[in-house]
C-alpha cells in the first residue's frame, strides 16, 4: 500500500506540474499574442491619418469653356454619393443580407464569430463568413484577400480602428462607394448607372435587390455578366429582406417573379473625341497615368460644344458628297480607290475589296485669345484615332503662299509692284530642269502682287520667292509658328513642304490679331479633387511677329481672295462678314485646304485621303474647303457683333493704274485704290496712261438688292 500510494502521488504531481506547465504556455502565448495584436495595432495597421484621409479613386472630368461636360476618364468608374442621397431601402437591404446586428457591435460581431465557428466545426468545412460590413470595408480599403490567419486579425483590427474613427452612417456610406461591382463600376453611384442608367436616388425597391446581390459574387452575379445568376442573388436578397421584417409577403411574391428590369447606358466616345484624346494624350504625359485616371481632376479647356457641332456638321457633309463622289465615279474592282480587307474572301475566294475613305480634319481659333474653339480630326473617331489636324503633315499647296508675300511686304515690296506670271526653267542641282506650271496651265503675263494672290499665280509666288530667297519665307513662316520642317528649295513657294493644319490655323491667327501671334491653347483650368489649381493657362501669351502695316495690307490683300479670288465662293454662299483667306492644292488634287478668318475667328480645314490618293480631277480647296469653313463661320457668327478689321497709323491710300502700279490718272482704266505703308506710296503719275487729270472714282455698278440687304448685317 505505501508503494501503491506513492506512486499515486508521484503521478499526481507529474499531473499537475503538467497542467501548470500548460497554464504557463497558455499564459506566455495569451501574453504574446497581447503584445503581438498590441504591436500589429500600433504599427502594422493604417494610421488614424491614413482613415481620415481616404482617398477612393476619382473620375477625371473635361468640361467645354462653358460648362459642358465633354468626356470622363478612370480607371474605377467611381462617383461618390452622400449617405442622405441612398436610398433607405438599399441601406436596409445591405444590413438584412450582410450584418443585421450592424448597428450593434463595435467592428467584430463576436456571437456571430462564434456561431459560424461552431457550424463550420460540426460540419466540417467552411460554410459561412462571420465578416461584419466594417470588416469587409477594412479589407477593401487596406487589405488583401489572402485566407491568413495574420489577415484576419489585421482585418479585426483595422475595422476596430474604422469603428472608433467614423460614425455608423460613415462607414456605410464609405462601403457602398468603393465596393466593385463589376464592368469598372466602384461604388453604387456607378451601379445604379452602368445597370439602369438612373442616378442612386431613382433606384427602385428591384434595382436595390439587384446592386445588394452582386455584393456576394460581383462579377458572378453581376446582371450585365449573367442575367441568370443575377436573378437568383436578387431573390436571396428579397427573400432576406422579408425575413429581416421590411417587406410584407404580398410585395416579397410580387417582386421574386419580377424580371430585372435592367438598362445599361448607351456606350459613348464623349464629345468632340480628337481634341478630348488630345488633351488626355497632355495630361497623361505631364501629370502621370494615376493623377489621369483616378485624381478626380476638373480639365476646363477651350471647346465650344456649339460650335464644334457645326463643325462637326459641315465637314461631315463635304465628306460624305466626295465619298458618294468617288463610289459613283470608280468601281470597286479599281485598285486606286479601294484595298483589300484583310483575310476574306467572296464566294470565288478572290480577295474583298472596299473603298478608301476620304478624311478630312478642321480647326477653329479664338482670335482674341488662342482657344482652340473646335477641333475634328478624321470622319469618324470610332474607325480611326488618328488625328489629322494635329498630327498629320501634309502639303499646303497654295496655303502656303501667304507666308512669301508676307515676307516680301515686310521687307518693301508694295501690292502694286509688278510681277511676270510667264513660264520659267530653274535648274534644281542633282535633278532635271523645273518648269513650273500654273493651276490651269495659263499665264497671264506681267500682274500685281495683289492679283498674283488673289488668283493663286504659282509663277508670281515663285518669282517672289527667288527675290527673297527661301530661308526669308521659312524666317516668317517659322516665327509665325510653322514648327515642321521647310525646304529651302523653290517649289517651297507651292507648298511642297509639309505642315499641320493645327499651326497653319494658328500662324494665320496672326493676320487678324494686327501681327501678334497667340500660340493656341487647349486648357483653361485644371483643379484637383480638393480644389488646388494644378494649372491656371488663364494668362495670355503674346509675341509681335509682324508690324501692324504689314498685317494689315496682308489682310486686305486676302480679303480679295475671298472678295474677287479663288475664294469667292465664300460670297456665293452668302457669308458677308468682312474676311480674309487662302486656297490650297496639292499636285494631283490630294490635299484640299482653305485657311480664313474674320476679326474674331481664324479656321481652316483640310480634305483628303490619307494616302495621297487623287480625290479626282478639279477638285480643290475652292470646291471643297470654302464650303466647310464657310458653313462653320456663318454658324459661329450668328451671335457675334459684326465687326470689321481696325486699319493702324501708318497706312495711306491712293488710287493706283494696275498697269503701271502708279498712280492712275483719268485716262487709265484698270484703277484700284491701294493701300501702302506711309512713305512708300507711289508719288508719279501713270506713264502708260498720260494725263493731266488724276482719276476720280465713280461708282456707276447696279446693286443686287437682296445682296445688298445681306450685307448689311455683316
Amino acid at each position: 500500500m505505501p508503494f501503491a500510494y506513492t506512486k499515486h502521488m508521484k503521478s499526481r504531481d507529474r499531473l499537475r506540474k503538467f497542467f501548470i506547465l500548460v497554464i504557463a504556455l497558455l499564459v506566455v502565448l495569451l501574453i504574446y499574442g497581447i503584445f503581438k495584436v498590441n504591436v500589429i495595432y500600433r504599427n502594422e495597421l493604417p494610421s488614424f491619418t491614413q482613415l481620415h484621409n481616404i482617398e477612393p479613386s476619382l473620375k477625371t472630368k473635361l468640361y467645354d469653356r462653358n460648362g459642358v461636360l465633354l468626356t470622363e476618364y478612370f480607371n474605377e468608374n467611381r462617383m461618390l454619393t452622400p449617405f442622405y442621397k441612398m436610398p433607405q431601402h438599399l441601406i436596409n437591404m445591405l444590413l438584412a443580407s450582410e450584418d443585421r446586428e450592424f448597428y450593434d457591435h463595435w467592428g467584430i460581431n463576436l456571437r456571430r464569430v462564434a456561431i459560424v465557428a461552431l457550424n463550420n466545426l460540426a460540419k466540417g468545412r467552411i460554410t459561412g463568413g462571420a465578416s461584419t460590413i466594417t470588416q469587409q470595408l477594412s479589407r477593401m480599403l487596406f487589405l488583401t484577400r489572402d485566407k491568413t490567419l495574420n489577415r484576419k486579425v489585421k482585418e479585426a483590427l483595422t475595422a476596430i480602428k474604422l469603428e472608433r474613427t467614423y460614425s455608423k452612417d460613415e462607414i456605410i456610406e464609405m462601403y457602398l462607394n468603393q465596393y466593385y461591382f463589376s464592368r469598372g463600376a466602384y461604388g453604387v453611384a456607378a451601379a445604379a448607372n452602368i445597370f439602369f442608367s438612373k442616378s442612386v436616388e431613382e433606384l427602385t425597391l428591384n434595382d436595390c435587390a439587384i446592386i445588394v446581390g452582386t455584393l456576394k459574387g460581383p462579377n458572378i452575379n453581376s446582371p450585365l455578366n449573367n442575367p441568370d445568376k443575377s436573378f437568383q442573388a436578387r431573390n436571396r436578397v428579397l427573400f432576406s429582406y422579408y425575413n429581416y421584417g421590411m417587406l410584407t409577403r404580398e410585395v416579397y411574391d410580387s417582386l421574386r417573379t419580377a424580371s430585372l428590369e435592367i438598362n445599361p447606358p448607351e456606350k459613348k466616345i464623349g464629345k468632340a473625341p480628337y481634341f478630348t484624346e488630345t488633351v488626355r494624350q497632355y495630361i497623361l504625359k505631364k501629370y502621370g497615368e494615376n493623377v489621369l485616371y483616378s485624381g478626380g481632376l476638373k480639365v476646363y479647356t477651350s471647346l465650344d460644344v456649339d460650335l464644334q457641332l457645326a463643325a462637326e456638321t459641315a465637314l461631315k457633309k463635304k465628306i460624305d458628297s466626295l465619298q458618294a463622289k468617288v463610289q459613283l465615279s470608280y468601281k470597286k474592282s479599281n485598285k486606286t480607290y479601294t484595298v483589300v480587307i484583310p483575310d476574306t474572301t467572296d464566294e470565288r475566294g478572290n480577295p474583298v475589296r472596299e473603298y478608301k475613305k476620304i478624311q478630312g480634319a478642321f480647326i477653329a481659333i479664338d482670335n482674341s485669345n488662342g482657344d482652340i474653339l473646335s477641333m475634328v480630326g478624321g470622319s469618324s473617331f470610332k474607325e480611326t484615332q488618328f488625328n489629322r489636324a494635329v498630327q498629320a503633315v501634309r502639303q499646303p499647296g497654295s496655303a502656303f503662299k501667304p507666308f512669301i508675300y508676307t515676307a516680301c511686304i515686310d521687307n518693301g515690296f508694295r501690292t502694286t509692284d509688278i510681277i511676270d506670271d510667264n513660264p520659267i526653267v530653274l535648274d534644281i542641282p542633282g535633278t532635271k530642269q523645273w518648269r513650273p506650271n500654273n493651276f490651269d496651265k495659263k499665264f497671264l503675263g506681267p500682274i500685281t502682287i495683289r492679283e498674283g494672290l488673289k488668283k493663286s499665280r504659282n509663277l508670281v509666288a515663285i518669282r517672289l520667292l527667288l527675290k527673297i530667297n527661301p530661308q526669308q519665307a521659312i524666317f516668317y513662316a517659322k516665327k509665325m509658328g510653322i514648327t515642321t520642317p521647310l525646304a529651302e528649295v523653290p517649289s517651297l513657294a507651292i507648298g511642297v513642304s509639309e505642315v499641320r493644319l493645327i499651326e497653319l490655323v494658328s500662324a494665320y491667327s496672326t493676320y487678324p490679331n494686327k501681327g501678334i501671334h497667340i500660340p493656341y491653347r487647349m486648357i483653361h483650368k485644371i483643379i484637383d479633387r480638393y480644389g488646388r489649381v494644378l494649372e491656371d493657362n488663364s494668362a495670355i501669351l503674346k509675341d509681335e511677329v509682324l508690324s501692324e502695316q504689314t498685317a494689315y495690307i496682308m489682310v486686305d490683300m486676302m480679303r480679295s481672295v475671298v472678295d474677287e479670288g479663288t475664294g469667292r465662293r465664300v460670297r456665293w454662299m452668302k457669308f458677308y462678314r468682312p474676311a480674309g483667306g487662302k486656297t490650297g492644292t496639292s499636285d494631283n488634287y490630294c490635299d484640299n485646304w482653305f485657311i480664313g478668318y474674320t476679326p474674331q475667328i481664324t479656321a481652316g480645314t483640310w480634305i483628303g485621303f490619307d494616302d495621297k490618293t487623287s480625290i479626282g480631277r478639279g477638285q480643290d480647296g475652292s470646291k471643297n474647303g470654302v464650303p466647310v469653313w464657310t458653313e462653320f463661320m456663318i454658324a459661329a457668327h450668328d451671335s457675334l457683333p459684326a465687326l470689321d478689321f481696325e486699319e493702324p497709323d501708318g497706312i495711306v491710300h491712293a488710287d493706283v493704274c494696275l498697269e503701271s502700279g502708279e498712280l492712275a490718272t483719268d485716262r487709265c482704266i484698270d484703277v484700284r485704290n491701294e493701300l501702302f505703308m506711309e512713305g512708300s506710296e507711289p508719288t508719279e503719275t501713270c506713264r502708260i496712261h498720260p494725263s493731266t487729270g488724276l482719276y476720280r472714282y465713280q461708282d456707276n455698278s447696279e446693286k443686287n438688292d437682296d445682296d445688298d440687304e445681306e450685307r448689311k448685317h455683316f
